[in-house]
């Protein structure tokens, strides 16, 4: 599976880039009611826990901490949650997040890689990256979210 690699440019300091995907009412807006439960020191656990398939605390994701410097880079190894898939714990993938100020905005890279052999969410995260990075410039820039219809 290739890398999946984007960048955005957002009209937002690395700061204000980071709060949007880190404090808690932020995470629950780009993340469809999820929000982000770590320690976050490098080598802990982290999972993205919101309404779902096992009721109000369905864990999505979940994974471990590779590094977290706040402003700088965020990365993790991830697992979809266990309603998901049966052999969830088999299935993983890197995510990493770079924020870079460029003038008086924020280069946003995403980075999706070292994906298992034959994972299956691998295409619909694939197409499902571009509405959640626009959804983080918009709310970003505007404090608002998009509405996709779902």
């Amino acid at each position: 599976m290739e890398v999946l690699h984007y960048e955005f440019y957002i009209g937002a300091s690395p700061d204000q880039v980071w709060d949007t995907l880190f404090q808690p009412e932020n995470t629950k807006k780009i993340f469809y009611g999820c929000t982000l439960e770590s320690s976050f020191e490098t080598g802990s656990s982290f999972q993205y826990v919101g309404p779902g398939k096992d009721g109000e605390r369905t864990v999505h994701l979940y994974g471990e901490v590779l590094s977290y410097e706040p402003g700088v880079k965020f990365s993790c190894l991830e697992h979809p949650g266990p309603s998901y898939k049966e052999n969830h714990e088999e299935l993983a993938s890197r995510m990493t997040y770079l924020f870079e100020p460029v003038g008086d905005c924020t280069k946003l890279t995403l980075i999706n890689d070292q994906w298992s052999e034959n994972h299956p969410s691998y295409e619909s995260t694939k197409s499902h990256w571009w509405m959640i990075l626009s959804n983080i410039k918009t709310l970003a820039e505007t404090g608002k979210t998009l509405h996709f219809g779902f």
